[in-house]
């Protein structure tokens, strides 16, 4: 079979709440771009994830004017959350194989494509990222190769952070304030006044009873981020929560892997919550990890996900440098 008229690469990132699919070509061009629902095969179950891919791949063949029902890459780099244990990996990987988009394929957690992205396209390919978007995970790879990471199989595995747990959060936070359990808060007006209710106890009744669905929690993140930015402490206890949590993970990630402090270890932030840039959280991020990294450098990745899960589709086939200069051009550009 020849592969002149592939793709390189079909690249998936695929979240709990959205799924990019990108279709590169050799020399590092975007042919086409799709964004589809979550794919998260914890949340949605394999075949529904699979289904999402399916669909994603078919709307950028289209869009590239490639056949349907064949090939359309060399390569199938996926990037998914849900991929959490080798088994999963094996499982997903299989799935994606059968479905024949290209002859080889790979599918490893989509952390690695937020570290990916945030790092140097020459030279090895190390360091530690953490995603913190619904949810939060943290992958570290080492100079020689050696990969730690952790279940983020949510509170079963000891996690905390994330937009569902920080929203979660503020509605706690606001509903205590309000039956007289907790301190008072600028929450406690600020959420029921979001939801477009009286009280905060209006919120939590129209969650219990499906009338307000749970995952709109979510959108009391960037609420709390401003009310804690106005300096209420409440708010504030939150936020140093969330940035502790990211130094732990990372700092548990470095010596896991054997990184002396004074390396100048790579930590790339990835995810809504990191690409957010709220002032306080970062500055809380930065200060914590530095205490205990303090040659670590810190980075935003500033190309989306799918753009690192292309990379490593990209450095698999084996692409010359400015093939991957022009990807994240191009990335920057589109998304």
């Amino acid at each position: 079979m020849t592969t002149d008229h592939l793709a390189a690469v079909l690249a998936f990132d695929g979240g709990g709440s959205k799924t990019d699919v990108a279709l590169v070509a050799a020399d590092g061009s975007l042919l086409a771009t799709a964004r589809g629902p979550g794919s998260n095969a914890d949340l949605t179950g394999r075949d529904q994830a699979i289904a999402v891919l399916a669909e994603l791949a078919a709307k950028v063949a289209a869009q590239a004017g490639l056949a349907g029902g064949g090939p359309l890459a060399v390569h199938t780099s996926a990037c998914l959350a849900g991929a959490d244990l080798p088994e999963e990996e094996a499982e997903l990987g299989a799935l994606i194989k059968a479905q024949g988009w290209s002859a080889s394929s790979t599918v490893v957690n989509d952390t690695f494509a937020v570290l990916r992205a945030g790092l140097g396209d020459t030279g090895d390919h190390w360091g530690i990222a953490v995603v913190c978007g619904q949810g939060i995970n943290c992958v570290g790879v080492a100079p020689d190769g050696r990969t730690t990471r952790f279940l983020a199989l949510g509170p079963i595995s000891g996690d905390w952070g994330g937009g569902s747990e920080i929203g979660l959060e503020a509605l706690r936070w606001a509903i205590r304030a309000e039956d007289g359990r907790g301190p008072q808060t600028e929450l406690r007006t600020a959420v029921a006044a979001h939801f477009g209710l009286p009280r905060v106890e209006d919120v939590v009744t129209g969650i219990h009873l499906g009338r307000i669905d749970y995952s709109a929690l979510h959108g009391l993140v960037p609420l709390l981020f401003k009310i804690a930015g106005g300096g209420d402490e409440v708010a504030r206890s939150v936020v140093f929560r969330q940035a502790e949590e990211i130094c732990l993970m990372v700092t548990a990630a470095a010596r896991k892997l054997d990184l002396d402090a004074d390396l100048a270890v790579p930590v790339v932030l990835g995810g809504s919550l990191m690409t957010a840039r709220d002032p306080l959280l970062s500055a809380a991020i930065r200060d914590g990890l530095l205490a205990a990294l303090p040659a670590a450098d810190i980075r935003t990745v500033d190309v989306p996900p799918v753009a690192g899960a292309a990379l490593l589709g990209l450095d698999y086939v084996g692409v010359p440098a400015s093939a991957l200069t022009r990807l994240r051009e191009s990335a920057a550009a589109t998304w």
